[in-house]
């Protein structure tokens, strides 16, 4: 028994010595983590930043593409820093890129729908029809383009409400772009009494369409009637304006139609 005594504190006392070189060790491994995650992570933002600004110096580069960009390099800093984490603790670095391609092909699976918006996002990102600031149509939605994304589109409606639109809703529907093309058709039209005298009543929509800078003349604007009925006619011009001036144009040249009919004494119906 008492020879036993001294050979249980000599085990106790190599157990203990070997769990602080245990701390002690995995402690360092601890902390120079925390320090690779707090560095990683600056770096990650600063290159996100960086080839963020480096992209705006070619002015060729659209705003969609350097925001996707700059953002998957910042995602696969992240990832670095993630597996240089680990092998801290032991972890073979062999070991995580099987671990992930593995864990990739199971959630890849599971998330069917997810890959597709990811697809869909890459499609989008190659074939651009659209682009940040554009403000687009679908059958679902319509708002202006804020961002997008590798699983979303982000989106700010007319009445400045964000919507966030998976990437597969935007690519298997038809869009409309309204801001894409540099000039927009319009048409404006006023119901006249059938005793109204024509000639006078279309001289006075061509006068507004000649004296506003921003109706262009080629292709020329055209003034005709475009129904008859009982109770009169309908007016109607149609006229491009660059896109910008689209909406602007439309509300001044409707006020100031109105106006001018009913200074000639043109009763509008």
């Amino acid at each position: 028994m008492n020879g036993s005594t001294p050979d249980f504190f000599a085990a106790a006392g190599d157990t203990w010595q070997a769990l602080i070189a245990l701390v002690v060790a995995y402690s360092f491994s601890a902390v120079g983590a925390i320090l690779i995650l707090i560095i990683g992570w600056l770096i990650a933002g600063l290159a996100e930043r960086w080839s963020y600004r480096a992209m705006g110096a070619f002015g060729h580069v659209d705003e969609t593409v350097k925001r996707f960009l700059s953002k998957s390099l910042r995602y696969g800093v992240l990832i670095l820093v993630a597996i240089t984490v680990l092998s801290q603790f032991g972890v073979q670095t062999t070991s995580i890129i099987a671990a992930l391609g593995a864990a990739g092909l199971a959630v890849g699976l599971a998330l069917q729908g997810t890959l597709q918006n990811i697809a869909a996002g890459l499609m989008l990102l190659f074939l651009r029809p659209f682009r940040v600031g554009e403000y687009i149509e679908t059958s679902a939605i319509g708002g202006t383009i804020r961002d997008v994304g590798l699983f979303a589109t982000e989106l700010q409606t007319k009445e400045g409400i964000y919507v966030l639109a998976p990437n597969s809703s935007l690519w298997n529907t038809p869009v409309k772009n309204y801001t894409r093309n540099a000039t927009r058709r319009n048409e404006l039209t006023v119901k006249i009494g059938g005793d109204t005298n024509l000639e006078e009543a279309q001289a006075v929509l061509r006068g507004l369409l000649d004296a506003d800078p921003r109706v262009i003349n080629d292709p020329a604007p055209a003034v005709y009637v475009s129904e008859l009925s009982g109770a009169g006619l309908t007016l109607a011009a149609r006229y491009w304006t660059a896109t910008t001036d689209f909406t602007a144009a439309r509300f001044d040249l409707n006020r100031a139609l109105e106006e001018a009919l009913r200074n000639k004494g043109i009763a509008i119906k």
